[in-house]
């Protein structure tokens, strides 16, 4: 009997969605469930998650690491390492609720982490390189344990799902943040597995991504050269390591790191006022293992914003819209509409084109 479509295996079918309070007030996560739900027949049910800005305040200064453990013994080595390198502040189990559309969830807990000063001193590294090194360490070396999630005054939630599943399964409704990112369906060439989907995160980057990257080996091998390890064989993941690298460890603005990743044709490049010409020249060939090719559109979530870039041939959807002080990012522009019927403008933003938004008074 032949398969109708929904039982079979569609690489494309990915949903993305993100909302931004540019004032920086705080809502809760029952909007971007809305928005992520109405594209439910783009997903498959194998992985769904959600990322929060601003919804740790109380805990603002710390880092917080969400971790799934398989069992009480990787519980057990993860927080003895935990406690070697960090002051630890309301440890505890995050919440969730019974759901039926949530199945084999891992043990799920949650940690308000301060590097200790004498450890990062002997290491020779900032205070985000240290916690960096750290998590990678964990998801490494620690078996049954892995940290999804690592940035201050954010959460990444995510599983094994439908979103708006997950949404419910996580209790996102009495979280309130300033900015928040989904995704439907999972990672396309990797297991369904709950770190496996969107969105994936390291410190406070995260990516949400719908498509699938061809140079994804040449770009996994270009940023394994400066020390991050592409443990889950996925191609989104490289794509959150080439920003941090970017941006962390490079410097470069978010525009400039659009141009890298999403960068021009030459024959563009070359039609271009002249400085335009010259910084994109610069970028093409100080960073070639970088540019991500194949059809893509992604939202990346920042301390203070989000940026939403499509492939420079625009090969997936993506369309953004404003009313007052929020900006909505989504596949369809029907789920912009259904959480803000009426916007003061809508459109789809040209191939290799970033949108940038940002708090008022804030800059990154």
């Amino acid at each position: 009997m032949m398969k109708r479509e929904g039982e079979v295996r569609i690489p494309s079918g990915c949903a993305i969605s993100g909302i931004i309070d540019k004032s920086g007030k705080r809502f809760s996560g029952e909007a971007i469930i809305q928005s992520i739900a109405l594209m439910h027949d783009r997903g498959n049910g194998l992985g769904g998650g959600f990322a929060g800005y601003g919804i740790y305040p109380e805990y603002e200064d710390f880092y917080a690491f969400h971790i799934f453990y398989d069992d009480e013994q990787a519980k057990i080595r993860c927080e003895d390492f935990l406690h070697q390198y960090f002051s630890l502040t309301g440890p505890g189990e995050i919440p969730t609720r019974l759901h039926k559309g949530v199945k084999d969830a891992p043990m799920i807990w949650r940690y308000f982490v301060s590097p200790i000063p004498r450890k990062q001193i002997e290491s020779l590294k900032d205070e985000r390189e240290f916690v960096s090194s750290c998590v990678f360490y964990i998801n490494a070396h620690i078996k049954g344990a892995f940290v999804f999630s690592s940035g201050k005054n954010m959460g990444i939630f995510k599983a094994v799902g439908y979103p708006e599943d997950v949404g419910e399964f996580y209790r996102l409704e009495e979280y309130a943040g300033y900015s928040w990112t989904a995704h439907g369906r999972y990672p396309t060439n990797t297991p369904g597995w709950w770190g496996g989907a969107h969105p994936f995160g390291l410190l406070d980057y995260s990516i949400v991504h719908n498509g699938e990257i061809s140079s994804y080996d040449a770009n996994r091998r270009a940023i394994e050269m400066y020390g991050y390890h592409c443990a889950l064989l996925t191609d989104t993941e490289a794509i959150t390591y080439i920003f941090d690298y970017l941006l962390e460890r490079q410097h470069l603005t978010l525009k400039e790191a659009a141009m890298v990743v999403a960068a021009s044709f030459w024959e563009n490049i070359d039609q271009q006022p002249e400085e335009q010409r010259a910084v994109a020249t610069y970028l093409r060939k100080r960073f070639p293992d970088m540019l991500i090719t194949g059809p893509f559109s992604i939202i990346l979530g920042f301390d203070g914003g989000l940026m939403a870039l499509n492939d420079r041939l625009k090969l997936r959807s993506m369309v953004v819209g404003e009313k007052g002080d929020r900006t909505y990012i989504a596949s369809e522009e029907s789920a912009i509409r259904i959480v803000e019927p009426v916007l003061d403008q809508v459109w789809s933003p040209h191939g290799g084109e970033p949108v940038i938004v940002t708090l008022k008074g804030g800059a990154k």
